[in-house]
């Protein structure tokens, strides 16, 4: 039984960029302040430096790949647990979940690991997914993810699922924030084909479900009709997904609109780019189990406009419902930006449930569970 610091293990794919490797890194960093011991298992990533700057272990290892190979980190696992000392062994996607799963069941001699879940997002549902809900405890990151389990997954004891939503810091995305002059002076350098344009940002990665092909309709619907407007299209492209990039910048040339659309690539300031867009929106053709760029841009006072399905939805829902648009629905999409534009929307300020110090006394709370003495 540890007595003041506990030793808690997080292990997910990768550190590259996304809402569960962030997530990661926030609870990381809140237990390195409260003086426990934060290690992280993953195959590396960009966000790696970060980590280590704020205190915690990084061990490199290819824990999420799809393969059978995997399997044989099974037992490399369970002694590492065993070694290190390990008091939460917290996972947070399917493949590293298996292992970790597969690796606590096999410790016979107590005490253990403590084994906890996050269903970060809304998985097909099948025995594969069914881990996700193994643990002692199942964070469920939205009221999305809690319905999504007790639908798909029943026999899931309700006391086993803890509903924390995802959480920003306020001062991290401050209401009404603006970039300092050489900021903005290096941004109009950059992309002057955004002046006296009424700018409209999809961020995240270029998948297929993403909703690009809407956006482009879009974007090219509001010029046809006179409205001086720019897409920008901010996120990566994962080198397995070089295909649909070059598919959607097909689909752009086609419709002649290379003028009018920018790619952006990965940025880290998103802060500053959310600030330089008149609207914000989320187009994913899937529901997601969370909308944290939709939170960040309301967080900032950025009205945002998508598709009311998943935790988007619910999103808008709670902060500005006249966002909401169903989903595919390219007309009542565009009626909405142009409504928009007309009269420009006051955002309220962000409601305290969607605070990242929320989300981190929630999660430690789901922690303090086991070890009560732990983080008082």
């Amino acid at each position: 039984m540890p007595s003041q610091r506990l030793t808690v293990l997080q292990l997910l794919p990768d550190l590259e960029s996304g809402g569960v490797e962030r997530g990661t890194l926030e609870i990381a960093n809140a237990l390195v302040k409260k003086g426990h011991r934060s290690l992280v298992i993953s195959r590396g990533g960009r966000l790696v430096d970060q980590l280590v700057a704020e205190g915690s272990e990084h061990y490199l290892w290819p824990i999420g790949v799809k393969s059978f190979r995997t399997l044989l980190l099974i037992s490399k696992l369970r002694n590492f647990l065993l070694t290190q000392k390990i008091d939460i062994l917290h996972a947070r996607s399917r493949v590293p979940a298996w292992i970790a799963w597969l690796a606590w069941k096999s410790i016979k001699k107590l005490p253990k690991p403590h084994f906890i879940t996050t269903v970060h997002g809304l998985y097909s549902a099948n025995p594969y997914s069914a881990i996700m809900t193994k643990g002692e405890k199942v964070i469920a990151v939205s009221e999305t993810a809690y319905q999504y389990i007790r639908t798909h997954y029943p026999k899931t004891p309700v006391a086993n699922i803890t509903l924390i939503p995802r959480g920003i810091d306020p001062e991290d995305y401050p209401y009404g924030y603006q970039p300092n002059q050489q900021w903005l002076e290096n941004w109009h350098r950059t992309y002057p084909q955004l002046r006296n344009k009424v700018v409209l940002t999809l961020p995240g990665r270029l998948t297929s479900l993403k909703g690009h092909e809407d956006f482009i309709v879009l974007i090219e619907k509001l010029i046809k009709t006179q409205y001086r407007v720019h897409g920008l299209i901010v996120g990566d492209t994962h080198p397995s997904r070089q295909g649909y990039f070059h598919k959607i910048k097909q689909l752009i040339s086609v419709k002649n609109l290379e003028s009018a659309i920018t790619f952006t690539g990965y940025r880290r300031n998103m802060r500053e780019i959310y600030t330089r867009s008149h609207f914000v929106l989320s187009l994913s053709k899937k529901p997601e189990s969370f909308g944290r760029t939709v939170l960040e841009a309301l967080s900032l006072g950025i009205p945002v406009v998508g598709y009311d399905h998943g935790g988007v939805g619910e999103i808008l829902k709670n902060l500005f419902p006249q966002g909401r648009i169903p989903l595919g629905k390219i007309d009542k999409l565009y009626d909405c930006i142009v409504a928009l534009i007309k009269n420009p929307p006051k955002v309220p300020p962000l409601n305290q449930k969607y605070t990242l110090q929320a989300m981190i006394d929630k999660t430690l709370a789901c922690y303090m569970e086991f070890y009560p003495s732990s983080l008082s």
